[in-house]
């Protein structure tokens, strides 16, 4: 944990620049909060009050204001096992959630679809509210789905889920396309050509280095953390950190225990060789949960720190260079965090820590937001 002058130090710093996080998941967490899984999006916003700490969420807007957050990527997840139509319609609703939000709490959240309308958001004092599109799936293999979300603001795409699409594999699924069919790299070319960033976050690294070789433009991990450090296939390879420099894309380090701490990558490999044993899918999040949840009994689960998170970012500074960092927490989009991480009211944290470490405020700066934002400048020109 940081000293309480390095606390306040980054409290302070978080007031002036802006802070980006590249994945929150909040919207489908309202979904199911709310038992509102249909199309009625106002009243699943509605059906949950944000001004008020939340016990059962990592984000309300009382801690977005405790965090300093100022730019959130809001994740426009579906269920893997939503398919052709129906994923198209999921996705849809998720993007109306997250117009209905910014309409709600507008004196807490402004829209923004551009790099220079999330600063002017910032500096209304609001949280600039970006949309980025988890899987590719939610497409249905169609280039005029994809133009069509670009359209309604969406921003990034992270180009798998946990399963592979027709055209992309997934880190956490059985090879079949050797990473990117030709259909996958023109979803890659087509996303350079309407500004829409290609997420290579849960994509397998075959699939990292089709889609590095194919785009003209910086690509991000929305949230993912360093193989090198944690053994585990949701993480980014040294050999792909690398190739991230020269496209001038930004690794968005990640908090997800599973991603960060070597004893808890270790405990869901083991977990995920049960489940593949009792013939359960590790892929599928709700299977996982349940069955999870019973091998933990026998097999309990260790704990992740914020200083597993530093050692990645450390690490990933190291490899690719300050310029090329950033954050994902992936809040509300598991079930835990870090010690030290546990919520969005938590960032002053870890950077506190990292200025007890010595990074200069130059390098938090960059890491808090600026890289990103700069990605986002240059996809929009």
């Amino acid at each position: 944990m940081p000293s309480s002058a390095g606390r306040e130090k980054a409290r302070a710093l978080l007031q002036r620049v802006p802070l980006v996080d590249g994945h929150n998941d909040l919207p489908w967490a309202l979904r199911e909060l709310a038992g509102t899984t249909g199309g009625d999006i106002a009243a699943t916003v509605a059906g949950v009050d944000l001004t008020r700490r939340h016990p059962s969420l990592h984000t309300d807007l009382v801690k977005l204001r405790e965090g300093g957050l100022g730019v959130q990527f809001w994740s426009v997840w579906i269920p893997g096992k939503l398919a052709g139509d129906g994923a198209v319609t999921a996705v849809l609703e998720q993007v109306e959630l997250v117009y209905e939000l910014a309409s709600r709490y507008s004196d807490h959240l402004g829209l923004a679809t551009t790099a220079a309308e999330a600063e002017k958001v910032f500096s209304s004092g609001r949280v600039a509210s970006l949309i980025g599109a988890e899987g590719g799936h939610s497409i249905n293999s169609s280039l005029g789905v994809l133009r069509a979300l670009r359209r309604l603001g969406v921003r990034y795409m992270t180009l798998t889920h946990n399963d592979n699409t027709p055209w992309a594999d997934s880190a956490t699924d059985q090879p079949e396309h050797d990473g990117l069919t030709e259909f996958g790299r023109s979803v890659v070319r087509e996303m350079n050509r309407i500004g829409m960033l290609v997420d290579l976050s849960h994509v397998a690294p075959s699939t990292m280095h089709a889609a590095l070789d194919t785009s003209v433009k910086p690509v991000i991990f929305s949230h993912s953390s360093c193989r090198h450090v944690a053994d585990h296939p949701r993480n980014i390879p040294d050999d792909v950190l690398g190739k991230l420099r020269t496209n001038g894309g930004v690794a968005m380090i990640t908090f997800v225990p599973d991603f960060v701490s070597t004893r808890v990558a270790q405990w869901d490999a083991a977990l995920r060789d049960a489940m593949t044993a009792a013939g359960a899918s590790h892929a599928d999040m709700d299977e996982r949960k349940t069955f999870g949840e019973k091998w933990a009994v026998d097999n309990p689960k260790p704990g992740a720190t914020l200083d597993d998170v530093v050692t990645h970012l450390e690490h990933a500074r190291e490899v690719v260079g300050v310029d090329h960092i950033g954050i994902g927490g992936d809040y509300d989009g598991v079930q835990s965090l870090p010690e030290g991480l546990e919520d969005v009211s938590t960032y002053p944290n870890l950077f506190g820590a990292l200025l007890d470490r010595g990074w200069s405020e130059d390098d938090l700066t960059k890491l808090a937001g600026a890289n990103v934002l700069r990605v986002l400048r240059e996809a929009d020109a």
